[in-house]
């Protein structure tokens, strides 16, 4: 049997972020387009021989982007929107960036999740524009490779159906048009390939592991027969990840040379279709084994075990060994930190030991023999370490969840009941206004924050800054007329890091990076023990802030299934059993906002739809856990306690049930750009708790006026009772400026004192 270790792709950004900081000194001039085409050609090569050296059979191409492999298809494709006014030729660097970034005088493309990860794509527009290749980079990469270093590689491209299925400007009539339009210009790209020597060809096509309707089944059937009559010696691998391969009894039989199968996140039914139907003997099977998405370390004698039954069922004659999908989702390399503890840093695997792991599982299942220092023993006793260690032992954290009851799931009262309590407490005017929570964070603020952490500054001093910074905000709010405060959350970089540092069972990173979009790159938390509550996180801050003005000020806290969902997560529970765990770390943080006089607490979860499964018929067991995960930190709250809850987007139709399910007494929506759509969706799906639909969009600089606002409000009114309605920005103003934002607030104020007025008019 030949077996071939490889990576479906590899980390872009390099060790110490060079790929990020060469794009950013290109953005600012401090490179020339020359210098900085150059140091990126540099950067790709170095990438390619660290994986050489690393052990890797087969390296790929076409992993590497400028900003997003999206909009590279997109350039390369001539897929330019006519706001950008190309010309037609090749697609120049002040293009490509603008249409990723916008400029002063037009916007960026959308930008979107990837999929269900946390990495954001730039969304391609189609307008009905002649498409036309204007440069194929993907070869430019493989002859690189090739006459550069002398391998020959795989190139990887982004296929049709996933590329035309995430684009948008189409219908169900112009859609096959569109895929029409397309379809020479990938066989085109195929056929140089094949000319250039190439002798597998990676198309990424994560899209077949969504719901597909038949006609999508008979579209995927047409375009690669028509690939496969077009370029005959394209040797195609068909790369599927993040989910088992839907309609596989159809799509395996596809005139592909190889399948690549997520035995990961697919496991069950990627081995279930193979139990059922077997697999083509003349295909690759690629088998995705070690987890792409994941930073520990992988079991190697089980991996062994898996690929060989896996093998043994196929009945394949050659497989692929591989990444369940690229590995641009982890860090670079633990070689970078330096300061984990022994314990959990053994335990960790990024992308360089993931891929030691392939070449060592490759060489075991082909020998049947271990080779590389005692790898499978190394593992078991690091992940056996881990699995000893005190953090994830917590007898009190055990204790607690074993308390649990069926009642700490829900308030004491329904809704209707508590809200007339709430609002006797209360004593809040019709159209109550609010902002959602941080205020803008200045130079001076982050320069602060940057000398404390350095140890430049004192604990004290550091405090004292913090505490005059929400003075100031107190008394900015109080001019404005709000009426119900927030402390401006200055003491915090991150909604996630912030309790993560605070809560027992979290670790950080000195260099774990990786891109959240374009050149932003993110250090998520580690999960890596039982999630414990020590000591009160929030409760100072927000008590100073209270004691400065009778308004009430909310208490903030990140909720627990977005801290999970924007973590690294250990893997020996299951993400339901750790969402409970943060949960309950969160409800003690609630009582202890309660003891502190705090009567507005507000528990944001703006990734709670980001972790819903690919496929709709899977969301239930999610949201099921989600939900309560929520609610048992929020429940224990007397019924006079208002509990406020934020979320960052605007499709409401297929989300209004998980949300109800929430319980909040009041939850706040991103929805400034979509007024429209969410109006329409509550006609029909009216929503019988407390809500604030943003009413300006905190992403512009712009200052919306009063009677802009005033509209909004009303038709929100149409379908909102007023009883219901709160009236706030439609994010945290973190990023703003303070002039804009002050201005901003007065307005949306002046907007609600009118609606007041008027509503007195008619008493």
């Amino acid at each position: 049997m030949n077996l071939v270790s490889t990576a479906i792709g590899y980390p872009y950004i390099g060790d110490n972020r060079e790929w990020k900081r060469c794009v950013e000194a290109f953005w600012k001039g401090a490179k020339s387009e020359d210098q900085f085409i150059l140091e990126m050609k540099t950067n790709r090569l170095n990438q390619l021989k660290r994986q050489q050296s690393l052990g890797l059979d087969l390296l790929t191409v076409g992993d590497f982007t400028f900003y997003d492999r999206m909009l590279d298809l997109s350039a390369m494709f001539g897929l330019v929107p006519a706001r950008y006014k190309w010309s037609g030729e090749k697609v120049d660097l002040k293009t490509y960036y603008t249409m990723a970034r916008g400029a002063n005088d037009v916007v960026a493309c959308e930008m979107t999740k990837w999929f269900n990860t946390n990495y954001h794509y730039i969304v391609p527009e189609y307008e009905g524009q002649t498409l036309q290749l204007t440069q194929n980079y993907i070869l430019d990469y493989f002859t690189e490779a090739k006459e550069e270093l002398g391998i020959i590689t795989k190139p990887t491209i982004i296929g049709p159906l996933t590329f035309v299925q995430l684009s948008k400007g189409y219908d169900a009539i112009s859609k096959a048009s569109f895929i029409l339009k397309l379809l020479p210009l990938y066989v085109k790209v195929f056929q140089q390939l094949v000319d250039a020597g190439a002798q597998w060809i990676q198309v990424e096509e994560p899209a077949l592991v969504l719901s597909l309707a038949k006609e999508d089944v008979k579209l995927v059937q047409q375009l690669y027969k028509q690939i496969a009559e077009e370029v005959p010696g394209a040797q195609i691998m068909l790369q599927t990840y993040f989910d088992g391969l839907s309609a596989y009894e159809e799509l395996s039989q596809l005139p592909v040379a190889g399948i690549g199968l997520d035995f990961i996140h697919g496991t069950d039914e990627n081995m279930s279709s193979l139990r059922k139907f077997g697999f083509p003997k003349d295909k690759v099977l690629g088998i995705g084994i070690v987890n792409g998405r994941d930073i520990w370390r992988a079991n190697l004698a089980e991996k062994a075990m898996n690929t060989k039954a896996i093998l043994s069922l196929s009945g394949v004659k050659e497989a692929w060994i591989q990444s369940s999908c690229s590995l641009a989702h982890v860090p670079v390399t633990t070689k970078s930190e330096t300061k984990l503890e022994a314990t959990l840093l053994n335990a960790l695997s990024f992308a360089d030991e993931k891929i030691i792991e392939l070449t060592h599982i490759t060489s075991y299942v082909s020998i049947n023999t271990w080779t590389g220092n005692n790898s499978v023993s190394q593992s078991m006793r690091a992940i056996q370490a881990l699995a000893q260690h005190q953090a994830r032992n917590n007898s009190r954290v055990k204790e607690l969840v074993s308390l649990v009851k069926p009642e700490d799931f829900n308030r004491q009262m329904a809704y209707k009941e508590r809200q007339s309590l709430q609002q006797e407490a209360l004593q809040l005017p019709d159209y109550p206004t609010t902002t959602i929570g941080s205020f803008p964070q200045s130079d001076q603020v982050k320069r602060t924050r940057s000398a404390w952490r350095k140890k430049e500054i004192t604990d004290t001093s550091y405090a004292e800054f913090v505490k005059n910074e929400t003075a100031r905000w107190i008394q900015i709010q109080e001019e404005i007329g709000l009426d119900v405060f927030v402390h401006g959350e200055f003491e915090r970089t991150d909604m996630v890091e912030y309790f993560g540092e605070k809560l027992k069972g979290f670790a950080f990173t000195e260099k774990a990076w990786v891109v959240s979009y374009g050149s932003r790159c993110v250090k998520p938390p580690i999960i890596y023990g039982d999630v414990e509550w020590t000591a009160p996180m929030t409760v100072k801050e927000v008590e100073e802030a209270q004691q400065l003005t009778s308004k009430y000020v909310k208490g903030m806290l990140t909720g627990p299934v977005t801290i999970l969902n924007w973590s690294f997560v250990r893997d020996d529970l299951s993400r339901e059993q750790v969402a409970n765990q943060i949960a309950l770390a969160l409800r003690e943080e609630i009582q202890a906002l309660e003891v502190a006089g705090i009567a507005i607490i507000q528990v944001d979860e703006p990734a709670l739809r980001e972790g819903l499964p690919l496929r709709k018929e899977n969301w239930n067991d999610y949201l099921a856990w989600a939900v309560h995960a929520f609610k048992l930190a929020t429940s224990s709250v007397k019924n006079e306690t208002q509990i406020h809850t934020h979320m960052c987007y605007c499709e409401f139709n297929d989300f209004i049930d998980p949300i109800s399910a929430l319980d909040a007494d009041v939850i706040s929506i991103e929805t400034s750009r979509s007024h429209g759509e969410l109006i329409h969706s509550l006609k029909h799906h009216p929503y019988g708790l407390g809500i604030g639909l943003g009413v300006y969009d905190i992403h512009s600089p712009r200052v919306p006026s009063v009677e802009e606002i005033e509209k909004i409000v009303n038709d929100c009114l149409e379908i909102i009772p007023k009883e219901q309605f709160w009236v706030n920005p439609d994010c945290g103003l973190k990023t703003r400026h303070e002039d804009e934002t002050i201005a901003s607030l007065k307005n949306m104020v002046a907007a609600a004192r009118k609606l007041r007025q008027q509503l007195e008019q008619l008493v």
